[in-house]
């Protein structure tokens, strides 16, 4: 599956995704990035920013809807990836 594919399964629904961890693990993960499953953006104290990270085109930020949180794996590592969970 091409990353832009991916990125739009993503962003309509839960996928699941089985990834190789930098430890050698299997890691399964359902996740998404459909914006009526995020959590809330936190408030933004303007008097104390949080650095910018810089882009990585090698890696993919998701919600982990079982961990609730946010979770990356890289485009490499994927093992299996499936949409519709």
């Amino acid at each position: 599956m091409e990353k832009d594919q991916t990125i739009t399964a993503l962003r309509n629904g839960i996928c699941n995704v089985i990834f190789t961890k930098k430890n050698g693990d299997k890691r399964e993960m359902r996740c998404t990035l459909e914006a009526s499953l995020l959590p809330p953006m936190p408030v933004v104290d303007e008097n104390n920013p949080k650095p910018v990270r810089k882009s990585n085109p090698d890696v993919v930020a998701v919600y982990d809807l079982e961990a609730q949180g946010w979770r990356s794996f890289r485009w490499d590592s994927i093992v299996s990836f499936s949409n519709g969970a």
